[in-house]
């Protein structure tokens, strides 16, 4: 079955594309950098039309999270890497004379002993000025990034972030909203996931939940398993486990008008696998529409190809062989669990959530009607 591409995504070109008129070079830039416990990333864009145009990116694996699930603290060589990179992103924000920004940092951050004093240590050696941010927020700013990529038909939604040490679930119902008014509504929910005062009939979040497990933590804990498939199925098993109170598992939900949305470097990772990308093209990823089989078959490639083989293969790439396996388990297990035999892939996340947020609450894009 070929994959689908989205039909009328709408009017809010969330990562590159920049809107009629062009934006003017005196609008003012934005930037927004993600700190993970895997990797560091920074998108630096000025407002266009209802979206944003990207003018410089940065993005490094810095495995800001290894050894925490052993030690419970942030070790000297992964605060000594995440240093470096974030070094080039504050030379970036200053040859760029950025005026608004928002920094971010997320799980690791929020679960190391010693994480107030690695952001001292940030702020002395950098200037930069890192926010710990709760997973709610984390959770809140990944739906809008996605909002674009919601079917008119979609009535019940799900957005996945697969971070490196979390994952974010959010389950959003519709129903309620007109189609046309129903990504709007969406991308109102960075400001929070209470209903919205100004609203007659507004998206409802049913339930959300934050997993402190992502492929960077569900890997260590299973690191001393030594057969591949064996650790791959245990992986995925134990994150189910970790869903049983989250409303949407609990209870049996229609397939019509249901939507999953992933938004994550396994999701993108296995998009490019299934389309044979040798060198990632993002145009051709973002907004697949993947089928649970097309994504089963490459989950099944993986295994076939064991450590030696995911490890040299060009479409999973040296940054990515690592952890593959243990976000291809945890995408697995999302796919058993809840009614639909698709999923709409996103290359987008907390970078576009937060330069939203940023650009909105400044009054300069809005998200067009349909």
């Amino acid at each position: 079955m070929t994959p689908e591409r989205p039909r009328g995504v709408g009017a809010f070109p969330l990562p590159v594309e920049p809107a009629a008129p062009p934006p003017s070079e005196r609008a003012p830039l934005y930037a927004a950098l993600d700190l993970g416990t895997n990797s560091c990333r920074m998108l630096v864009a000025r407002p266009a039309g209802a979206g944003f145009e990207v003018v410089d990116s940065f993005s490094k694996t810095v495995q800001l999270g290894a050894g925490l699930e052993a030690t419970g603290r942030l070790g000297s060589g992964a605060i000594a890497r995440t240093l470096a990179a974030l070094r080039i992103c504050q030379r970036k924000l200053d040859r760029h004379r950025v005026g608004r920004m928002r920094l971010v940092a997320t799980e690791a951050c929020r679960r190391a002993r010693n994480s107030r004093d690695f952001i001292r240590l940030v702020r002395r050696e950098t200037g930069l000025r890192l926010d710990v941010i709760a997973p709610e927020e984390e959770a809140r700013l990944a739906v809008v990034s996605c909002a674009s990529l919601v079917s008119p038909r979609t009535e019940q939604l799900l957005v996945v972030d697969i971070g490196g040490g979390s994952t974010e679930l959010v389950w959003i119902d519709l129903s309620p909203v007109p189609p046309e008014a129903r990504m709007a509504a969406l991308m109102r929910l960075h400001a929070g996931f209470e209903p919205h005062p100004d609203t007659v009939s507004p998206a409802r979040v049913v339930d959300w939940i934050s997993v402190p497990l992502g492929v960077a933590t569900l890997r260590d804990q299973f690191r001393d398993v030594d057969d591949d498939a064996a650790r791959f199925a245990l992986m995925s098993w134990h994150f189910e486990e970790q869903l049983a109170d989250f409303s949407p598992y609990a209870r049996e939900q229609a397939r019509e008008g249901f939507q999953i949305i992933g938004t994550s470097g396994t999701i993108t990772t296995v998009a490019a696998t299934f389309l044979g990308l040798k060198r990632y093209d993002r145009s051709r990823v973002d907004g697949l529409r993947m089928t649970s089989d097309q994504i089963d078959r490459v989950i099944r490639e993986y295994l076939v190809l064991g450590p030696e083989g995911r490890r040299s293969d060009p479409r999973i790439g040296r940054d990515r062989h690592t952890l593959i396996m243990s976000g291809a388990a945890i995408l697995q297990a999302l796919l058993r669990v809840w009614p639909t035999d698709r999923m709409s892939v996103a290359d987008r996340g907390l970078r576009e959530g937060l330069l939203y947020a940023q650009m909105s609450r400044d009054g300069l894009i809005r998200p067009a009607p349909g």
